[in-house]
């Protein structure tokens, strides 16, 4: 593959929320260091302000972030706001509520629903908006999502926000939220390695499949991280993935985001990176065309058990 010169509408489009936007997006956790949170070295913050605007150069319309992604000096959603304000009117910037971490990076109780409302603003203050486009209520192990769920309805009806996601969720959720208000998008943790039980496996695909019944973006985190998850460990990839890297001329993450591009024209991917080529190699992976025997090789490694 010849990355360079392919931008993002090489994956396709979707309609997300009322914009329609390239199914190749950005994650911006990793903006703000080496790995997620306090896991690595704060980054340069000069070179992840030039990968959000070459992202947005080569097409990237769906930018991912949230309050509590921050390092000890980097702050995703200062960085958003300084590469990217003022906003083009084509950009979706989608946030998340729900967890909460304090100055020190220490993850706090998840909010109560009295308490969305402080983190909804806060987004706004730190991205300098008056709005926000998507905000997910990203899931901390609550039984019934609804009265949560129903706090950031009442903030959509006021205005802070225009549309809302869940996080993180089972099938179930989907239903309880969907009762309150729209849900326009689900952001589950998917890729080509299953994460947790059985059953958590099973809930993704099954949530892939009623998203995609039911019009609903599926947006997957941890698509290329896979097992290794915010740690970001670098190890040898699985020699399934890189087999079939090697016969394209890609990457091995090129290949798990192809992967998850291929469940559906639904699923969009948001890749995280800092990393200015690994940008570049993200979005020409929306390029990239899997076989059919590619894709029995990779399904295959997805159904085998965890070891």
């Amino acid at each position: 593959m010849t990355s360079q010169t392919i931008t993002a509408d090489a994956a396709g489009r979707w309609k997300l929320a009322d914009l329609t936007v390239s199914r190749v997006g950005l994650g911006a956790m990793r903006l703000t260091g080496s790995a997620a949170f306090h896991l690595g070295t704060p980054s340069d913050r000069d070179r992840s302000i030039a990968v959000l605007r070459e992202a947005v150069d080569r097409g990237v319309d769906h930018i991912d972030t949230a309050a509590f992604y921050f390092s000890r000096l980097r702050s995703a959603n200062e960085l958003v706001n300084r590469a990217l304000a003022p906003y083009r009117d084509d950009l979706l910037i989608a946030t998340k509520v729900g967890p909460y971490r304090d100055q020190q990076g220490g993850w706090g109780e998840a909010a109560r629903p009295d308490e969305l409302r402080g983190h909804v603003e806060e987004n706004l203050r730190q991205l300098g908006r008056d709005h926000l486009d998507l905000v997910y209520l990203r899931r901390m192990r609550q039984e019934s999502i609804a009265e949560h769920f129903g706090a950031l309805a009442d903030l959509r009806a006021a205005g802070l926000v225009r549309h809302l996601g869940v996080s993180q969720i089972e099938p179930r959720h989907l239903a309880e939220a969907q009762a309150i208000a729209p849900v326009v998008a689900v952001q589950n943790r998917y890729g080509l390695d299953p994460a947790g039980s059985d059953r958590a496996a099973s809930d993704a695909d099954a949530l892939l499949r009623l998203c995609g019944e039911q019009g609903i973006a599926f947006v997957p985190y941890y698509a290329v991280a896979g097992r290794h998850g915010e740690n970001a460990v670098t190890a040898p990839d699985h020699d399934e993935v890189r087999a079939v890297a090697r016969a394209h001329g890609a990457t091995p993450a090129q290949v798990r985001i192809a992967w998850v591009l291929s469940r559906g024209p639904h699923v969009l991917a948001i890749p995280g990176t800092g990393d200015p080529a690994h940008l570049v190699e993200n979005i020409a992976a929306g390029a990239l065309r899997l076989t059919g025997e590619d894709l029995r090789r990779l399904d295959a490694l997805r159904a085998a058990p965890a070891h």
